[in-house]
Order: C-alpha cells, then sequence, then structure tokens
C-alpha cells in the first residue's frame, strides 16, 4: 500500500510547504508519485494499492489500472489502521510517498521480515517510520493509538502500542522528506 494524498497544490506537505514554497512542494510530491509508480506499483512480488486522500482524489501519476482505496476520515493513525485492516488475510506492507530512497528491494526486504516477525519497521531518520508491515492487517487497529505524529516520538509512541511479546523486525533507516533541510538533501543527492 502506498499511502499518499493527492497532489493538490497548497494540500500536500503543508509543512515542507511553509518552508520552501507550496509550488515546490507541490512538484516534490508529483515527482514522488511518478517514480513511486515506477519503482512500485507493477512489481510483480506483491499487488500494490494506492490509499489516497481525499478519497475521491485523482492521481494522473499512478497507473489507472492500480486499484485505489480512499483513507477515509480521521487522524493519520485511523487511517492507516483502516487501510491495513482492510486486507483480508496475509502480510500488508504500507509506506509513504516521501521516501525518494524506497525501491522494490526495501519492500520485499519488509515483507521478508513479516516471514519471522509480527510487525516490521523502516525505520526513519527523524524518529519516525516510511514503512509499517503486519504479518495481518486486521492488527493494525491498536498499533496506531496515542501516537504523536509527526514527531521524533513517532516510532516509539508505535512500539509502545504493541504486546511485550510482539517479534518485531527493523528494515532499512530511509530518510523522508518533511522539512527546508530535508528537502535540500534531497536536491543534493540529485536524486
Amino acid at each position: 500500500m502506498v499511502f499518499v494524498k493527492a497532489p493538490r497544490l497548497g494540500a500536500v506537505k503543508t509543512r515542507l510547504g511553509r518552508q520552501i514554497g507550496h509550488l515546490a512542494a507541490w512538484r516534490f510530491h508529483r515527482r514522488m508519485l511518478r517514480e513511486l509508480s515506477r519503482r512500485l506499483a507493477r512489481d510483480r512480488r506483491w499487488r500494490c494499492v494506492l490509499v489516497v486522500t481525499p478519497d475521491d482524489g485523482a492521481i494522473a501519476e499512478w497507473p489507472r489500472d492500480i486499484p485505489r482505496i480512499g483513507q477515509g476520515r480521521g487522524d493519520l493513525g485511523q487511517r492507516m489502521a483502516r487501510a491495513m485492516a482492510a486486507v483480508p488475510a496475509g502480510p500488508v506492507v504500507l509506506v509513504g510517498g516521501d521516501i525518494p530512497g524506497l525501491g522494490p528491494e526495501h519492500v520485499d526486504r519488509a515483507f521478508a521480515a513479516l516471514r519471522r516477525a509480527e510487525v516490521v519497521f523502516g525505520p526513519a531518520a527523524d524518529g519516525g517510520f516510511w514503512l509499517v508491515g503486519l504479518r495481518r492487517g486486521r492488527r493494525a487497529r491498536q498499533l496506531f493509538r496515542d501516537v504523536r505524529w509527526s514527531s521524533p516520538q513517532a516510532l516509539t509512541d508505535t512500539l509502545a502500542n504493541l504486546p511485550a511479546a510482539a517479534r518485531v523486525a527493523l528494515v532499512d533507516e530511509l530518510a523522508d522528506v518533511d522539512t527546508a533541510e530535508d528537502y535540500r538533501r534531497f536536491l543534493d543527492r540529485g536524486t
């Protein structure tokens, strides 16, 4: 599952937009949608689903034949839990749309980790996470309660919601792009 907002000027990457301008943030968001579509959507190792808000959001950058579902209402955790719980059985991996270094090898490692763990996270350098995966998607409902989103505690808060005996795996740490400094690093890498 690729969890994103529809590319509407002024409505995407708003924190980044306040720092670098909403047009630049919108262009970055559209670029990431195109790149993620190219990298992940057609990989035959998994079934890719675009999870978008608003629910009727059109995303021209995404192949039309790839399934789309709406995120629905609620905070970030409620929307992620709803999307992950919609998977009837088996493992599910959800990624964000603002991770320039994300490639199919990262998603593949997450699915491999779910063979021996119940939960997998891709930690972000800022204390959050760019990927979350569950062996059984229905367990998502309790995972995201009382999380301080967009904070250095997001991953720690989420981990605290797991039972003590839960088997957790971590995969690669990747950087997301939330601030002007993140964006400058992204530009400097030329990716």
